[in-house]
């Protein structure tokens, strides 16, 4: 099957080990086309026909273009640049006997099994200070370094029956033997190429070094880390970057911290889009009415990865609503607002994957069983605009190695390119 975004996810992916990796390489994808860097502390001066990001704390960006004419609407795409992993904490060192290894916490709700028995490394960034001012440096130990082991199978004989982790014992990383007691930090200063006593800081991670592939029969399946969400994420910029101008302000953002709720200043419960989207329409000289006008015609896709239909356990899916891998987009729905998606949200956005010849699917939960949330009815807390939650079948959601379907990931840009292309969405 040939697929013509498959390998350049995997490439991305690859070369953003962390959240703020994520957001340095999407920074770089817009300053090769043309857009330009703002910042919240500064005055803005926005200009027609011109083309902006910004970013908030490092793992947060949102971009913009600026229509040349009057705009109709904020036409705008949402995903999450996280993922379920651990964090490693302050003074992580820790001796147990004749090992040293590194003491984490969980970020998020991974499958913690599928951590256990593979190369890991840490990834991150650091403060650290430069002479009288403080600096932000982005760290990738770019090696096979740390790893969890399992308890082998003759010391638990009933580990195939099922095993309840315990975060503080089991999924500890190996770091090294005793003659490695007080090299990690040094390791993370080599990395950041500084001097250890400069690192005033730390936000590091665990993530794992198995590389993304293709794999099925035709190669119809993409494998890798992170697909939830990078390649939601992926998709929606290169449609943004790809779509034609026209009427509106279109509007990609890629939040933090959806994986542990969103209620960070940099997440989608924040006050970054909304403080964004005003201070465009101050910009450009728009007063509250007008702003408000706009708001009224706007939409947000909140793009997030689904739940494929389980090869083997299909009886955990609602049988009328279980989408598949390269079956197309996937609409989620829920009845209680974990997502966004109404009869009015979904109609629109089936008419823009019709236009782009692309296929929909749609996804609830078993009714018995409660799923996860994402961004759509977060962020419509700060910005209330008509609102649909869509993503890409995948299994093995929030493991450290996903499966989706390669051609999905083209559909997707095929329908955000021409979703961005759009003026307004009226009804």
């Amino acid at each position: 099957m040939k697929t013509k975004y498959a390998k350049e996810l995997l490439s991305f992916i690859k070369h953003s080990p962390s959240c703020y990796h994520v957001i340095e390489n999407f920074k770089t994808i817009l300053i090769e086309n043309g857009y330009s860097e703002l910042c919240e502390s500064d005055t803005w001066s926005l200009k027609a026909g011109e083309k902006y990001f910004i970013t908030r704390y490092d793992s947060s960006i949102v971009s913009f273009k600026i229509p040349k004419n009057s705009p109709s609407a904020f036409i705008m795409a949402a995903a999450h640049s996280d993922s379920p992993t651990f964090k490693i904490k302050e003074n992580a060192e820790k001796a147990a006997g004749s090992y040293v290894k590194l003491e984490t916490e969980k970020y998020g709700g991974m499958l913690m099994s599928t951590w256990f028995d593979r190369p890991l490394s840490v990834a991150g960034r650091i403060v650290v200070k430069c002479g009288d001012k403080l600096s932000i440096k982005l760290v990738d130990i770019d090696r096979d370094l740390l790893i969890i082991p399992n308890v082998a199978i003759h010391m638990n004989r009933t580990a195939n029956d099922g095993i309840k982790y315990a975060a503080n014992i089991d999924t500890i990383p190996l770091f090294g033997s005793t003659d490695s007691s007080g090299k990690f930090m040094e390791m993370v200063a080599k990395a950041a190429g500084v001097k250890e006593n400069e690192i005033l800081g730390t936000d590091l991670f665990l993530y794992s070094r198995d590389n993304g592939t293709l794999l099925g029969a035709q190669k119809e399946y993409i494998a890798s880390p992170k697909l939830d969400d990078l390649e939601c994420a992926y998709a929606c910029m290169k449609g943004f970057i790809n779509a034609k101008e026209s009427d509106a302000i279109s509007v990609c953002c890629i939040f933090d911290n959806e994986e542990v709720g969103s209620e960070t200043k940099q997440g989608a419960a924040s006050s970054f889009l909304r403080d964004t989207l005003r201070r465009i329409a101050i910009s450009l000289g728009l007063n509250e009415e007008k702003y408000q006008q706009i708001i009224a015609n706007s939409f947000l896709v909140s793009a997030d990865n689904a739940h494929a239909i389980h090869p083997n356990h299909p009886e955990l899916a609602d049988a009328n609503n279980a989408p598949v891998m390269n079956g197309g987009i996937v609409i989620k729905y829920n009845a209680n607002q974990r997502y966004a998606t109404d009869a009015v949200s979904s109609a629109i956005f089936k008419t823009v994957c019709e236009k782009a010849n692309v296929a929909v699917q749609s996804f609830a939960n078993r009714s018995d069983m409660v799923g996860g949330s994402t961004l759509g009815s977060i962020a419509n807390t700060m910005v209330p605009i008509k609102t649909v939650d869509i993503g890409l079948a995948q299994l093995a959601m929030h493991s450290v190695y996903e499966t989706a379907g390669a051609k999905d990931l083209d559909d997707l840009v095929k329908a955000m390119t021409v979703y961005f292309a759009e003026n307004s969405f009226c009804i």
